[in-house]
């Protein structure tokens, strides 16, 4: 190389080259857009998520062998909404995969995720709880039931050990001392979270007013953190009842997989049922209406034409032209 194209290649280099541009993930761009299916493709294929994100869920035996794949579609596009979330929240993607729950196609954060969201955001002290337990009393609750097929309510009394729970912090920029509502055993009983099968109201129930009443305290002091979603425990803890009084659980895969019956346009239609307007009884078939008579001065003048009927009307009988 000649010392003319070498000086003019050391030139070059020592010229400011232009910044690439930096392209962060979201959806105001193609680029970006494109940035974030990358992004979500690689986690959707890790085996650390839950199977929600996963784009193919492996199920095993009871001896650990594998037993079956199925390809889930929505594991890509979850996982699209978890990067979402993640970076409007600023936080690490697989905390939200692992901490963000789907429930009958409701997103809803565990207790945990709460209590260490609000615990790190640094605008509150510590979470505290204070629990004080009020004695043995007896509750009673309205709950809706079926009677011949009629909805209605009624009234059920349990007996249960009330306690009741608040959470509290230190507002770190005032110093002052908040509060979330309290939450007791009386509410949990008269809300039906109690009652409801499979509860761990009954089982532990301390550790649930813990995590209630951190939910509620999201909720007030710190919503932004939550995104308007609620906690795993209170969509476990929405009732739906049943004719026979049962709690109902559908899910949305049953939803959509439930056959739509059809009416059999081969049948014949079903005859109408009808007055009989001579004797007022029911039946199947056209309507039957009395018979009606003239007017008396009709039928008089009808008989007076009949006994002076003209000539050319009576049977029998041809008028000549001379008559």
């Amino acid at each position: 190389m000649s010392a003319s194209a070498q000086l003019a290649t050391l030139a070059k280099l020592r010229e400011p080259q232009e910044p690439q541009a930096v392209v962060k993930m979201g959806f105001s761009d193609l680029q970006s857009f494109e940035l974030m299916q990358r992004a979500a493709k690689l986690l959707s294929t890790s085996t650390i998520v839950p199977a929600a994100y996963r784009t193919v869920i492996e199920k095993f035996d009871k001896f650990g062998k594998l037993k079956e794949t199925t390809e889930n579609k929505n594991g890509l596009s979850n996982s699209v909404v978890a990067l979402n979330m993640a970076i409007r929240m600023g936080v690490d993607p697989l905390m939200v995969m692992q901490n963000l729950y789907i429930v009958e196609g409701r997103p809803s954060w565990s207790s945990q995720w709460i209590i260490a969201s609000i615990n790190g955001c640094g605008r509150f002290s510590p979470l505290r709880f204070e629990l004080k337990e009020l004695g043995v009393k007896e509750v009673e609750r309205t709950e809706a039931c079926w009677d011949n097929g009629q909805r209605s309510t009624r009234i059920v009394k349990i007996k249960v050990t009330d306690k009741v729970c608040v959470a509290w912090a230190i507002e770190k920029d005032t110093g002052e001392r908040i509060e979330s509502p309290a939450v007791s055993i009386e509410m949990a009983v008269k809300e039906g979270w109690y009652t409801k099968n499979g509860s761990k109201w009954q089982t532990m129930p301390e550790l649930m007013l813990r995590y209630r009443s951190a939910s509620f305290f999201g909720k007030l002091y710190a919503p932004e953190l939550l995104m308007g979603l609620q906690s795993l425990e209170e969509v476990h803890d929405i009732i739906e009842m049943n004719q026979d009084g049962s709690i109902a659980s559908v899910s949305s895969e049953s939803l959509r997989t439930k056959e739509i019956k059809t009416p059999d346009l081969t049948q014949p239609a079903a005859t109408p049922e009808t007055a009989n307007h001579k004797t007022g009884e029911i039946h199947n078939g056209p309507p039957v209406f009395a018979e009606s008579k003239p007017p008396p001065s009709l039928e008089k003048r009808t008989q007076a034409f009949g006994e002076h009927e003209p000539p050319s009307t009576r049977p029998g009988r041809v008028m000549s032209s001379i008559e």
